[in-house]
């Protein structure tokens, strides 16, 4: 099945480091073995009878079917089929997996569906991206991105020739392709991804052409080493449920004179055009529309966490608590409707792509970076000291103290091996190192969250809300000097 085919695709010669040791087998470490098999479940959803035709397509004209993130959406149908997808594997994985390479799939889809459109940019590009799109869906490749330039000195900018050079920057160009240098961050799902996405948040100047570039690298490509963080994963998955299977690794990509091939270098020398490819409303709308699918997913997740830990502490009666689990329960109907209403205003885009309203999910991506802070801020007010009580293992249940641990720790409607699982797996949420990582991610993981709303006020048509008012006090100010 295609999950074991990814897994054994992993020993390609990839250069992984983790704790000063460049890996061999990521399959079988404990950093990533949780994980891994997690997502090897995921990939063979697309060949099991019960699962394929919600997660998977029939490729036209091919025998084989296909993750529905490569779909291209003619109709409201087939987006629909897209979001359907991004649900299921968003709920089997409760939202806890961002970087499924469905969000990054999805950007490679926008791009093909946008390809004709998108080929004004450069007369090679929609050769390049056609190629690479079928190569991509019939092979089932993982793909992330990695966009963020090294966080050396914000204060200064490529006109520090300390700042530039540690950019990921093309040094030479070859008959074969171009070699770059420098560094990218944070690149999710790094050590187990096939390619990466590889661009920028910059505006670069025209100086600047040697930072400018779009590029689809090769994870086992010379010259590129992936450097781990610390693994959040746990092996002890009695105590830590969600860090036992869902840690994705985040990694820091140095480029060594990489040599990328001219199929792979999808713009290179003009910022304008990196711009617009960046900015393109087509990738940019189907691969979002993954984002907020999924945050529902963990929303309703934290909200389901919550609302046990209330009822089995017997606080559930109480009004103030009641009044906060209104709260986490408005949130998720908020990014529900959401979606739903991105999904029911779509409209077909100039190349006949179904995209949904991107509107409400910038709204959405904008909201989701005060919404999950505060649903974790919830769960630790309705528990409070019971997070911290917790025994050490479950061993204890079977143990010399096993009578009193199954009189203290029981709970209101729960026994008391129920309830301390249930503390367990909250704890993985709001105090685990996998816990915080999370909260860290999901305030920045769509950009500056100040910027967010800035670009939403920047961009929206205001003479539609203000109209009416000057409109009002124009009619306000006539109808004053008549009655004088």
């Amino acid at each position: 099945m295609r999950g074991e085919r990814f897994i054994k695709s992993l020993n390609d010669g990839r250069t992984v480091w983790y704790e000063g040791a460049r890996l061999e087998q990521l399959s079988i470490h404990p950093a990533f073995k949780g994980t891994l098999d997690t997502i090897r479940q995921l990939f063979n959803m697309i060949d099991e009878p019960a699962t394929r035709d919600i997660v998977g397509y029939q490729v036209p004209g091919k025998p084989h079917y296909a993750h529905r993130s490569f779909l291209v959406p003619y109709s409201k149908e087939d987006l629909a089929k897209r979001s359907a997808s991004f649900a299921h594997w968003s709920q089997s994985t409760h939202g806890m997996m961002s970087r499924l390479s469905d969000y990054a799939r999805s950007v490679v889809t926008g791009w093909y569906a946008a390809r004709k459109q998108l080929g004004q940019l450069d007369p090679h590009f929609e050769t390049k991206i056609s190629a690479y799109y079928e190569q991509a869906r019939d092979n089932d490749l993982f793909l992330t991105t990695a966009i963020i330039d090294p966080q050396i000195d914000r204060s200064s900018g490529l006109e520090d020739g300390r700042i530039a050079e540690r950019f990921l920057h093309v040094v030479r160009q070859t008959s074969d392709g171009i070699v770059v240098r420098g560094a990218k961050m944070i690149a999710t799902g790094a050590p187990y991804t096939h390619d990466f996405i590889i661009s920028s948040f910059l505006k670069f100047e025209q100086k600047d052409r040697e930072h400018a570039h779009v590029l689809i690298v090769p994870a086992n490509s010379p010259g590129l080493h992936i450097v781990c963080r610390e693994s959040f994963a746990d092996t002890r998955e009695q105590n830590h449920i969600l860090s036992s299977r869902y840690d994705e690794m985040d990694a820091v990509l140095f480029f060594d004179d990489v040599l990328i091939p001219w199929e792979r270098v999808l713009l290179y020398g003009d910022s304008q055009k990196v711009l617009a490819l960046r900015n393109n409303p087509t990738a940019n709308a189907l691969a979002f529309h993954q984002n907020i699918v999924r945050y529902v997913a963990k929303l309703e997740f934290v909200t389901g966490v919550t609302l046990s830990i209330a009822e089995s502490i017997g606080v559930n009666g109480y009004l103030h608590i009641q009044e906060k689990l209104g709260e986490l329960l408005t949130q998720i109907d908020v990014m529900k409707a959401l979606v739903i209403a991105s999904e029911t205003e779509a409209r077909p885009d100039d190349n006949g792509v179904f995209v949904p309203k991107l509107q409400y999910i910038d709204t959405a991506r904008a909201i989701g970076t005060k919404f999950y802070p505060r649903a974790l801020e919830i769960l630790q007010q309705v528990g409070g000291g019971g997070f911290v009580q917790t025994p050490s293992g479950m061993e204890d249940f079977y143990g010399p103290i096993s009578k009193m641990m199954h009189l203290y720790f029981e709970g209101a409607n729960v026994s008391a091996e129920k309830k301390v699982q249930l503390f367990k797996l909250a704890w993985d949420l709001i105090g685990s190192p996998l816990g915080s990582r999370h909260e860290l991610y999901e305030r920045f993981y769509a950009g500056d969250p100040v910027r967010a709303y800035a670009n939403k006020y920047a961009a929206e048509d205001k003479n539609s809300l203000t109209a009416p008012i000057w409109k009002l006090l124009q009619e306000s100010s006539k109808r004053g000097t008549t009655l004088v």
